[in-house]
């Protein structure tokens, strides 16, 4: 049985959480492959409001596993929230939520580097979370660290204090910023406590025998594909692979095992923090979109910046990721619109291009826009294709021939029941 993909395609928040959620049913397994707490993904139903930063968003679904894959970096105290959030709401998890042993650890001196490099760097600031993410992955390549099955081990303090010197030593390197090391070190160590309470497994062994046994999976990304290591607007980006490449390295799986790859994107686009955002809207329009959308981030709680879709890079992302279907999220933030606008090339120093520049961050260009019409109506409780405004409809049939891929669902609200399966 193949593994499915779910991943976004811009730069993170384009609903992930939601679709995931909706989509658990149809699985065995839900599986994250990347990232860390540095993601939020949002989930809304019966009323409550949940955000997800490390579990995988299957975890409201009876009966589903769900497994947190070698490629995560895992912050216990970041998990040990989450897990009270869900026994708060009454949800069993125990026997259903898997950790690979092979995900590695963000320590508390991960996050005070993190904060004492993003301080230093003044007004070139890369718009860090600040969760400790960036230096984990740094020492994961750099062999140095500690990871989840660590924990077991009769010296595993031994480690910790040997890697935690090393950064104590590195952020010497930087101007002071506040942090109290000891206070967060004694909720982390009480945090690691709780996680050996967790079920560990040998991620690549589980996920391939789940695969073997016909298990139907779902592989959760996090982030945005335009934040990818390797493919996003460097240096703007997250420290690990954001697109379907890295499932194979996250969960340990062979590309031949790779299946449908459901692309999420917002019916406009958004971005957190700084780097490139060639659509970006600065004035009433942007302001207008964030209002209409709750655009703030769900882990940082900063203002997202807002702009109109853009189709160069949209076309980008789904080519790097093999993506089979689409999925359009908040086309009701676009209500009451009379005229929407599509970015569809750009002008790079007097020639027209459809595909992306090397270098978003300085090379010149203008974007080319295409105009087109809004349905200036309210999508509130369009749960149906019919439904759909005509304008509406032909905006998705416009994006499906624009990007050559067929949109499979539209979502028209924040509830799990707000959603048009085509």
């Amino acid at each position: 049985m193949a593994v499915d993909v779910l991943l976004g395609l811009q730069w993170g928040d384009e609903g992930k959480g939601k679709i995931v959620d909706v989509l658990a049913p149809q699985y065995d397994i839900i599986a994250r492959f990347q990232g860390g707490p540095n993601a939020g993904h949002t989930l809304i139903f019966d009323g409550q409001k949940f955000v997800l930063h490390t579990i995988p968003s299957g975890i409201f679904r009876p009966g589903l596993q769900n497994l947190i894959g070698n490629g995560v970096v895992i912050d216990p105290i970041t998990l040990g929230k989450e897990l009270d959030k869900l026994e708060a709401a009454g949800v069993e998890y125990k026997d259903r939520l898997f950790v690979s042993r092979k995900a590695h650890l963000i320590l508390p001196s991960h996050r005070l580097l993190d904060a004492a490099r993003e301080n230093a760097k003044g007004d070139r600031k890369i718009g860090s979370t600040l969760k400790g993410i960036g230096p984990t992955y740094m020492d994961k390549t750099g062999r140095n660290g500690l990871r989840v099955g660590n924990v077991e081990a009769p010296d595993f303090r031994e480690r910790y204090e040997e890697l935690k010197e090393k950064h104590k030593q590195l952020v010497g390197l930087y101007p002071f910023v506040e942090f109290e090391l000891a206070k967060e070190e004694e909720a982390w160590f009480k945090a690691v406590e709780r996680l050996k309470g967790l079920q560990f497994v040998d991620g690549e062994f589980w996920i391939n025998d789940a695969i073997k046994a016909g298990k139907k999976i779902l592989a959760e990304g996090a982030q945005g594909s335009m934040l990818d290591i390797d493919f996003g607007t460097y240096p703007f980006v997250t420290s690990s692979n954001t697109i379907t490449a890295g499932v194979c390295t996250g969960l340990g799986i062979a590309p031949q095992q790779i299946g449908e790859v459901i692309g999420i994107t917002k019916a406009y686009c958004t971005r957190v923090g700084g780097g490139p955002f060639p659509t970006e809207l600065h004035g009433e329009t942007g302001e207008f979109l964030r209002k209409e959308g709750g655009e703030f981030g769900a882990t940082t709680g900063r203002p997202r910046r807002c702009g109109w879709i853009d189709l160069v890079q949209l076309r980008y992302t789904i080519m790097l990721n093999g993506v089979t279907q689409l999925v359009v999220t908040k086309v009701d933030v676009l209500n009451n619109f009379e005229t929407l606008k599509a970015a569809d090339a750009y002008n790079v120093e007097g020639k027209i291009s459809r595909t992306l520049p090397f270098d978003l961050v300085h090379e010149n260009y203008e974007v080319v826009y295409t105009d087109v019409p809004g349905w200036n109506s309210n999508l509130t409780s369009v749960k149906e294709e019919a439904n759909l405004p005509q304008a509406c409809m032909d905006y998705v049939r416009f994006l499906e021939e624009k990007l050559e891929t067929r949109v499979s669902m539209v979502s028209t609200g924040p509830d799990r029941e707000e959603l048009v399966t085509r």
